[in-house]
């Protein structure tokens, strides 16, 4: 099996994957990255490419997209084209084609199975965009996004197969290419996650916080009003002043990962502090931190705050789930695909500040109900392990059942399978404007 992976940040969400074929026996696994790629420690086999140029400064704002994947398509299909001169030819290549680097993949293999990684198309109604009216859009905002998945769209007519990460990600995507969308999720490490009572993190002010103290947690890559920090901070002021010893612990960068910088701040967290009066002892702003950091911060917490616009599902509820810990999450369309209310985590209207704060401070307060559900979600999460990831993805490259090898085989590998067998078994979510049917199924279990 010939194996060209590609993405522009490259391993991006492949990395276990990557690990894990590259270790297969009579694989040949490549990858293909941007030279600002962090790479993969282990895999030798990335080839980095850089782009032409910039893109011009006077370019069309609703262009500049379009551009930018012109550039990355031209300067990845280059680097194929080095690739097949020196003798390389791929059965199948995987790809993140966000950024543009699969454009002319078939016109260098065409051949080769192009299996897309389609996490998000774009649309001014029914999702992120509007959703949230402290934020409205504009006319300029409608039409950039719709000349912007002219992208997307000719990422779907391309490919032989595509797959996403849930079912909702699946009903974003028009119709006519949904049959070609297989929904798996490529995995989340759950073997190295689980409760710790233990567990005891030391945040910058020197406070340390362990396992069953009042902590509250929240965490994103970057904080910003996408994954609902506005209104978390919102939230934290009146959960402050009703409870005189609980601490908040939030990890994430200033920047900003999707949507727009405050106008009247350097970032979201300054302009927040400036809204809300917190308690500045109780609050531990901790930046980005390393993994090993992370997982003790959900160890540790009480209750786990994760928000959400109706976007892509994040991988950090899918490990806070996995390590039991509790959880109260938006009632956003993708939250709901794995979150039931009051069976494995609390759901909360994004908008209703003052209920937010209520569920968080009873959910922190603890009880047996609330212990169960934790272990209803730590027992949930199995059903997305890496073993499930790599299982589903290898059989996705050549066609269902077409490659055998690409089933995990060892006995331990066995067993977790027999756990992705099980679908996720959730009622039908709430009916929501213009949402096909499917999205209300379970996550496909491998």
């Amino acid at each position: 099996m010939r194996l060209l992976v590609v993405h522009q940040n490259f391993p991006g969400q492949f990395g276990h994957l990557v690990r894990a074929w590259a270790n297969r026996p009579g694989w040949d696994v490549r990858a293909l990255g941007r030279d600002t790629a962090p790479g993969l420690p282990g895999f030798d086999k990335l080839v980095r490419y850089s782009l032409a140029r910039k893109g011009h400064a006077n370019q069309h704002p609703y262009l500049r997209q379009m551009e930018a994947a012109t550039l990355h398509g031209q300067a990845t299909a280059r680097a194929m084209l080095q690739l097949r001169q020196s003798g390389f030819t791929p059965d199948a290549i995987l790809a993140h084609p966000g950024w543009g680097e699969t454009l002319y993949a078939k016109d260098v293999y065409p051949d080769a199975r192009l299996v897309h990684y389609c996490e998000w198309y774009y649309s001014a109604d029914g999702a992120d965009l509007g959703f949230d009216p402290e934020f409205p859009i504009t006319f300029d905002d409608r039409a950039r996004v719709r000349t912007w998945n002219a992208l997307h769209t000719l990422n779907l007519t391309n490919c032989d197969a595509a797959v996403t990460p849930t079912h909702w990600q699946k009903s974003r995507h028009p119709e006519i290419f949904q049959p070609k969308i297989t929904v798996q999720h490529e995995g989340i490490a759950t073997h190295e996650l689980g409760p710790d009572p233990r567990a005891v993190i030391k945040t910058p002010n020197g406070t340390v916080l362990t396992a069953g103290d009042p902590v509250i947690t929240y965490v994103a890559r970057n904080l910003e009003p996408y994954r609902g920090f506005h209104i978390f901070m919102r939230a934290l002021e009146r959960i402050q002043k009703a409870h005189p010893t609980c601490h908040a612990v939030i990890v994430g960068g200033d920047e900003v990962s999707y949507g727009k910088r405050p106008k009247d701040a350097p970032n979201w967290r300054e302009k927040m502090l400036r809204e809300v009066t917190l308690d500045a002892t109780r609050t531990h702003f901790m930046g980005r931190v390393p993994r090993e950091q992370f997982i003790r911060v959900l160890q540790v917490s009480a209750a786990h705050v994760y928000l959400t616009y109706p976007f892509v599902l994040s991988w950090s509820l899918l490990e806070t789930m996995a390590c039991g810990t509790p959880i109260v999450a938006s009632d956003t369309a993708p939250v709901r695909e794995v979150i039931r209310n009051g069976v494995n985590g609390r759901l909360v209207d994004f908008f209703a500040v003052d209920e937010m704060a209520g569920a968080i401070l009873s959910t922190s307060t603890g009880s047996d109900a609330r212990r169960a559900g934790s272990r209803q979600a730590a027992a949930d999460a199995q059903r997305v392990s890496q073993t499930c990831g790599v299982a589903r993805y290898g059989q996705l490259l050549l066609g269902r059942g077409r490659f055998v090898n690409a089933v995990a085989t060892s006995e331990a590998d066995s067993t977790q399978r027999k756990q992705c067998d099980t679908e996720w078994a959730y009622p039908k979510a709430r009916p929501t404007t213009n949402m096909p049917n499917e999205l209300h199924e379970p996550v496909q279990a491998c």
